[in-house]
């Protein structure tokens, strides 16, 4: 059975994961967050730099958390996209130099394929038929996923325009709320009123698409409010924000598991760590008689133990690795779970 190492640098997060056999051995995570804090965001700059400084680190970490040596890997997946740009050059660049230094074959992954992999590592193997919600800070899709690495991916939606991690940054900065905003938003909402304010749940009408996404429109719902309502409360804005967006994705996710006649939902990405996704999301299948999945939160965010996870599927199933001149793709929709 092969040891597969799997390197997570999409964002600003260096993941370094082992996986053999769809059971995690151990994985490591080096965070730049503190350094973008000041900043309100991510900056691509200084996220490639903070890759490069901690990578040797934190492939070293995790291999003493997996008890193994560096010679045990057999394999090296590795994120060559979405994401951005500087920061997966540096990840495919350490893929390609461990993988040549210790001549095992290796895999260039879709980073959404990943993340809902990383749900096989707790669950185990997916279902033959399912529905996959991914959100995360750049992406909100519903898709139906048949086999993660043999079968084509699904596309059923995406949002029109921002992504729900993506309202989440933007909203945070409308109410004050600092930086990682995703956890502050859900401390804030827990002592806030769910039902405070009543903001617009977009493209839920008749004529709207059915399992369309879009959250702009609720961004500016929001900062038109506390421009109205300078002094309204911060801990009840969070809470109805985060109750919208939770409505919404949660009401699609069910609809589109219904028009695919599946009975599993599986929510993945950095958004599944909140609270209220997780809690109204449950709530609403066992309602519908659908088992949901979700991974445990550590394995929400980005982390290197999905990408091996998926990096291990593509093994198994004896899959041709990539070539070892293939590049990083920063922006790619996912249909494959293998991208070169």
């Amino acid at each position: 059975m092969t040891i597969v190492m799997g390197i997570e640098t999409s964002c600003d997060e260096t993941g370094i994961g082992f996986v053999q056999d769809g059971v995690l051995l151990g994985d490591a995570l080096a965070s730049s967050m503190d350094e973008h804090a000041r900043f309100g965001g991510v900056v691509p700059e200084i996220a490639a730099r903070a890759h490069l400084q901690a990578m040797v680190p934190t492939v070293h970490a995790a291999l003493v958390n997996a008890r193994i040596n560096l010679g045990d890997v057999g394999a090296v997946a590795v994120t060559a996209g979405p994401g951005l740009a500087t920061a997966l050059h540096v990840g495919v660049a350490a893929a390609k130099a461990y993988s040549l230094a210790l001549g095992v074959q290796l895999y260039g992954v879709h980073h959404l394929a990943g993340h809902a992999a990383a749900d096989t590592l707790e669950h185990g193997p997916l279902p033959d038929r399912s529905v996959a919600l991914i959100v995360s800070g750049g992406h909100t899709s519903l898709l139906f996923v048949r086999d993660l690495v043999r079968t084509p991916i699904v596309h059923l939606s995406d949002t029109f325009d921002d992504a729900a991690g993506e309202a989440f940054d933007k909203v945070a900065r409308l109410i004050g709320l600092p930086y990682p905003v995703g956890p502050s938003i859900d401390r804030a909402a827990r002592d806030g009123d769910r039902t405070a304010i009543a903001f617009p749940r977009p493209l839920t009408g008749v004529n709207d698409p059915p399992l369309g996404f879009s959250f702009s429109g609720l961004k500016t719902a929001v900062a038109r409010y506390v421009e109205k309502n300078p002094g309204a409360d911060v801990n009840d804005l969070a809470a109805s924000f985060q109750e919208a967006v939770a409505d919404v994705l949660t009401a699609k996710a069910i609809r589109a598991c219904r028009q695919q006649d599946v009975d599993t939902l599986v929510v993945v990405g950095g958004v599944a760590a909140n609270s209220r996704i997780r809690a109204l999301a449950q709530e609403r299948c066992d309602s519908a008689g659908i088992e949901l999945r979700v991974p445990p939160m550590r394995l929400c965010t980005d982390n290197g133990a999905m990408i091996a996870a998926i990096g291990d599927l593509l093994v198994r199933n004896g899959a041709s690795p990539s070539p070892l001149d293939f590049s990083a793709v920063p922006t790619v929709e996912l249909q494959q779970a293998q991208l070169t």
